[in-house]
């Protein structure tokens, strides 16, 4: 998205070459010339679910319209959704995966990366723990080997099908290779063999007629050479003269001069005789042309072709008026079933949420069915226990207040109900309900009652009441049998019980005071540190980011912390994250040495931001940089230090300190036999920033 847009491929060429020669960052160009665009896929127009989901380059506005195609070209079919799971439900979720990016700038691309949305990452950080990391973490490792070795299966199989083939191909030649070799032993190795035999023998047979002539030929060429000798010194004693006159050793010399030009003489007199004789045929060959014939149907062959280029061109019109009109019915149509098809899904979505309720009405229906059937088990098992209570009391002779009915009721009742019970075990319903009746006469005066147990609800609530109430009726009477005669001194031990229980609750309550008191410091001691801690951490956190870019010297990269613990951060670590330039997000232990280097540096200078030190003492911090990021710490640390900061930097690099003010240097001296430590100063500061000084 960084790409600089321009009109031909030669404008980006010589952009690159000024670029080079001014030793600039590199650029990506888009010349509008040379660049291929895919047309946009129509059907992602009119995605309805999730809702508002466009191109991105629907929704962009640019000026001059020129450069149309190269937004094409940059964003393709991309999609922007509103919110990050309808970006990831876009990219993943589908038949096919498409490029999204939300509004929070996360961007989902195709082939898995996520990268982008620092607030959605600084949230998921948050709700990360160490553990879940951890698992995670080697999760990924796990996934990522498996990967590895799927990618490897896969190009071991192309490779394998490849060898396959070739193994094929070897084997059909291999298949050939033997025929032939076969019919070449059986018909050609015979006949050769006896050819080879026949050769040999006529071989023998010239070894002694080759001497013979070999010597006659030496005879001969010794006599050729003395005649050759004897010609030369005459022609030396005839030309001699005209040797001398010419400047030459002999006449030999000469002729072979001569000879060469009467030969290069000649070759040009042919070839000049060549290229005469061919412009005389294509001379000829023209003049035999009737050109003007040519001409004249040429004419007339571009006036048939003009007059059905017209005619072709008025068929043109009409056909595009036609698909134009159909082109505006298409459209018509389109919108017709985008509207119908929008409210087929309207009426469908209706019709799920009406069958929605449906389901939970009838839903609540059969849940208080069954609670009205509950209720009415509880109900009548809550009769039998009151009836069964009251003839109890009526056979113990527990006098109970009634304000209405009497207990002689329940005792013919009663009495009627257990002979029912023990001969009939199945009751009549009609029975129940005149027994019912007149239990419903008998109402019991509950104000005498502690508000305590009136306040008991549920059923556990009760047994439990129940029980307790029954363990002190059985300890009063335990006691009641244990009492033999009563205590005359129970008064003055009541007495001194007091007296103590009193000193005991004024203890309890000055406890009470100084606990509350030192909870409150507590709370104002914690709420201050609390305090502290989030003001560092919101300053270095907010600081951290730009401090970062400016080291990186790029606006991409990203740096964010998150705490483990939002409540009390203090409490447990700092999850730290950094976006390296032109890298999607990874973990900081899966950075390089440098990266982590620049990392830590950034989170150094930003806590140092909160409260700053008078100055820095830096030990070889520039081991794990390569020269391009040295350059740029270097750079970072020389701004800061004109106005935010002093600093001592051990370094061995000369990028680093040849950008410094000062130079200190320790070097070892031999003085009495002894090593001494000496030291070297040189202020930098009355030199000129020039790298030819």
């Amino acid at each position: 998205m960084d790409a600089i847009i321009v009109d031909a491929e030669k404008t980006a060429r010589d952009c690159i070459q000024y670029m080079k020669e001014q030793r600039a960052e590199p650029e990506t160009f888009l010349p509008l010339d040379f660049i291929e665009v895919r047309p946009v896929d129509e059907r992602l127009r009119e995605i309805r679910e999730p809702r508002n989901v466009k191109l991105v380059f629907d929704i962009m506005q640019y000026d001059p319209p020129q450069i149309k195609k190269a937004l094409l070209f940059a964003c393709g079919n991309a999609l922007v959704c509103e919110t990050t799971e309808d970006a990831r439900k876009m990219c993943f979720h589908g038949r096919e995966r498409h490029k999204a990016v939300a509004l929070d700038g996360t961007l989902f691309q195709k082939s898995g990366i996520i990268s982008g949305g620092a607030s959605d990452l600084k949230a998921k950080a948050r709700r990360w723990d160490e553990k879940q990391v951890i698992n995670l973490k080697n999760r990924k490792d796990k996934l990522t080997e498996d990967l590895k070795e799927a990618m490897k299966k896969k190009r071991k199989e192309s490779e394998l099908s490849t060898i396959q083939s070739q193994i094929r191909g070897l084997e059909t030649r291999l298949k050939y290779s033997i025929t032939d070799r076969d019919n070449t032993q059986r018909k050609h190795i015979a006949n050769n063999e006896k050819e080879l035999q026949k050769y040999r023998t006529e071989i023998a047979t010239f070894d002694p007629r080759i001497q013979q002539i070999e010597e006659r030929m030496a005879q001969r060429e010794e006599a050729i050479n003395a005649v050759k000798d004897r010609m030369n010194r005459v022609e030396d004693e005839v030309f001699r003269e005209f040797c001398a006159s010419i400047g030459v050793d002999n006449i030999r010399k000469y002729e072979e001069k001569e000879l060469r030009v009467q030969q290069e003489r000649a070759k040009k007199r042919l070839e000049f005789e060549n290229q005469k004789s061919r412009l005389m045929n294509q001379l000829e060959y023209e003049r035999s042309r009737d050109t003007m014939e040519n001409v004249n149907r040429w004419q007339k062959n571009v006036e048939a072709d003009e007059k059905e280029m017209e005619k072709l061109k008025k068929d043109e019109t009409k056909h595009m008026k036609l698909i134009d009109e159909l082109m505006k019915k298409l459209e018509e149509h389109r919108q017709h079933k985008i509207t119908k098809k929008s409210e087929v899904d309207d009426k469908e979505s209706e019709a799920n949420d009406i069958r929605r309720q449906q389901q939970v009405v009838q839903k609540e229906i059969t849940a208080l069915q069954k609670q009205m059937t509950s209720m009415e088990n509880k109900l009548e098992t809550r009769r039998q226990e009151r009836h069964s209570l009251l003839i109890m009391c009526k056979m113990e002779d527990y006098l109970l207040p009634l304000k209405s009915g009497s207990m002689e009721d329940v005792g013919e009742d009663g009495g009627l109900s257990q002979s029912q019970n023990e001969s009939q075990p199945s009751q009549s319903s009609e029975s129940q309900k005149a027994i019912y009746a007149r239990m419903k006469q008998i109402v019991i005066d509950y104000d005498q009652l502690n508000d305590s147990y009136k306040d008991l609800e549920s059923s556990e609530e009760v047994r439990k009441m129940e029980k307790e109430l029954e363990k002190e009726v059985s300890d009063m009477n335990t006691t009641m049998q244990r009492i033999q005669a009563p205590n005359l001194k129970a008064m003055e031990k009541l007495e001194g019980v007091k007296e103590k229980f009193q000193e005991s609750a004024e203890e309890f309550e000055s406890a009470r005071r100084r606990a509350k008191k030192s909870k409150m410091a507590f709370e104002l001691l914690r709420k201050e540190r609390f305090d502290r801690f989030n003001d560092c951490f919101e300053h270095v956190s907010n600081k951290i980011d730009d401090i970062y870019k400016s080291l990186s010297k790029n606006q991409s990269a990203q740096a964010f912390l998150g705490p483990e613990n939002p409540e009390e951060p203090y409490l447990d670590g700092i999850n730290y994250n950094c976006v390296a330039p032109g890298k999607r997000f990874r973990p900081m232990d899966n950075l390089s040495g440098g990266e982590k280097t620049v990392a830590a540096l950034a989170l150094l200078f930003a806590i140092h931001s909160y409260k700053p030190a008078p100055f820095f003492v830096l030990d070889e911090i520039d081991a794990a940089l390569d020269n391009t990021n040295i350059g740029k710490v270097a750079e970072f640390i020389r701004e800061e230090s004109t106005t935010a900061f002093q600093c001592i930097v051990i370094s061995l690099k000369e990028e680093f300190y040849n950008r410094a003010e000062a130079l200190i240097g320790i070097f070892p001296e031999v003085v009495n036999d002894c090593i001494v430590s000496r030291c070297l100063t040189l202020d930098l500061s009355d030199y000129a920033d020039n790298p030819s000084q």
